[in-house]
């Protein structure tokens, strides 16, 4: 899950620079760049929950 998440978070800042990058229109560019902050912060929860003491360990 850790690298699960790592690796959503480099594909979802890829894929907003590739839009960036390439498109010219805006409506196009801002969907990219949307659906990138999503898949980023899809990356970042699995990052996070991957990280916490679940709650039978804890004291």
């Amino acid at each position: 899950m850790k690298f699960l998440g790592f690796v959503l978070l480099l594909a979802g800042w890829l894929i907003a620079v590739a839009a960036v990058a390439m498109l010219a229109a805006a409506g196009p560019r801002a969907g990219f760049v949307l659906a990138a902050i999503g898949v980023e912060i899809l990356g970042l929860v699995l990052f996070i929950r991957a990280h916490l003491v679940p709650w039978s360990d804890r004291d």
